[in-house]
């Protein structure tokens, strides 16, 4: 028996399900994070008395590039998943892009925007 080349459509079905949920996911907690950057009312620095505006301001900033950084590793990601529709749309999801091998279904439920299997990303660190 040949090794196998892709996944069949009933795995590349599983693998959508599974990559459909972690973007709904995602882009919940994405829009949460962004919720939370554009919100101007609440709780501010304006009522506090001097000694602590300073520190509260600074913390609230500090909150702020968090958040923001937060939100875009959440956008980056959910990119990331996207593309692996798209591949799962073309057929070639799963398929490791520096050998050439599947990629073992593990990895994928764990990582499932991953295009490299482990040996790949090894390889891809020793050049």
């Amino acid at each position: 028996m040949s090794e196998k080349t892709r996944y069949s459509d009933e795995e590349l079905q599983e693998f959508k399900e599974l990559i459909l949920a972690k973007i709904d996911k995602a882009q919940h907690e994405y829009e949460t994070l962004r919720a939370s950057l554009m919100n101007n009312e609440g709780n501010d620095v304006a009522d506090t008395s001097p000694t602590f505006k300073v520190l509260e301001e600074g913390a609230y900033t500090l909150g702020k590039e968090e958040a923001a950084r937060l939100a875009e590793r959440q956008r980056q990601f959910i990119q990331k998943l996207q593309g692996a529709l798209v591949r799962i749309e073309n057929k070639t999801y799963g398929i490791c892009r520096a050998t050439g091998q599947l990629i073992p279904k593990e990895r994928l439920r764990a990582v499932p925007h991953a295009t490299l299997s482990i040996d790949g990303k090894q390889d891809k660190k020793k050049h």
